[in-house]
């Protein structure tokens, strides 16, 4: 259920690659599809408006790191579309979106509660940082590896837990990077061989994406949880103090 987002837009890429769409560009019915998506998982109840507002969040941080990515030529959009901003098509964001979806479900489905979170400023430093090396590597050093470490070294005490069947189970959060970077280099393979995007390399014919994209993934995967763990605890920080106001209003009454 966590996974729900994603599996739908993977199986657009494959149906609308295997299945030519009559009338509309195959990546504007991708878009259209994941707006659709999008609104029934908030009509149902299984995202809440809380969790749109970070996906909406990380549609948008998505969307701006593609327009670069595709400027500087790391990858391309080959296909015509009406919905394309310089090459870009629009539905590029839900699948960064997608992402957040996945982490806003599994933390709710999952029960997830953090233990050691190091210091709020520490963690919006380190996730510009990391944030912004995608886009300043094109033209200085590349920190990936250095900035990798520094995320195993300020977390080396933060523990995940969570819940799985009424059992509660513990994880070094930095683990749970590794992981989560590995499947979308996964995804990303499955992506890309159903045309999601193109690589250089796989202008002729389709290559197994580079296993050294796992590093960028797991640096946006390290981004992605801290922004959705800053927003988790502010919002938790929000509640304990609207509670409190309300227990001394009524103390007093």
């Amino acid at each position: 259920m966590s996974c729900l987002f994603p599996v739908m837009i993977f199986l657009t890429l494959a149906i609308s690659k295997m299945i030519e769409v009559p009338i509309i560009k195959r990546y504007d019915f991708i878009l259209i599809i994941c707006l659709a998506v999008q609104i029934l998982l908030v009509v149902f109840k299984i995202e809440t408006m809380d969790e749109v507002k970070v996906i909406f969040v990380f549609h948008l941080i998505g969307l701006a790191l593609e327009l670069y990515k595709v400027h500087m030529g790391s990858w391309a959009y080959p296909e015509e579309a009406v919905t394309k901003v310089f090459g870009v098509p629009l539905y590029s964001g839900f699948m960064y979106a997608s992402v957040a979806s996945y982490m806003c479900q599994a933390w709710r489905r999952l029960e997830l509660r953090l233990v050691n979170w190091p210091s709020t400023w520490l963690v919006l430093l380190l996730s510009a940082v990391i944030y912004f090396n995608f886009y300043t590597h094109h033209f200085i050093y590349d920190f990936r590896w250095i900035l990798g470490g520094l995320v195993l070294v300020v977390f080396y005490k933060t523990f995940v837990y969570f819940t799985v069947n009424q059992k509660t189970h513990a994880m070094p959060l930095s683990l749970s990077f590794v992981l989560i970077g590995f499947f979308i280099w996964v995804a990303e393979n499955i992506a890309t061989f159903f045309g999601a995007w193109q690589y250089p390399n796989q202008q002729q014919q389709w290559e197994i994406v580079h296993v050294g994209k796992i590093s960028s993934w797991l640096l946006l995967v390290m981004i992605s949880f801290m922004i959705v763990a800053l927003l988790k605890h502010l919002k938790e920080n929000r509640t304990h103090e609207n509670i409190k106001q309300e227990t001394i209003e009524k103390s007093a009454k």
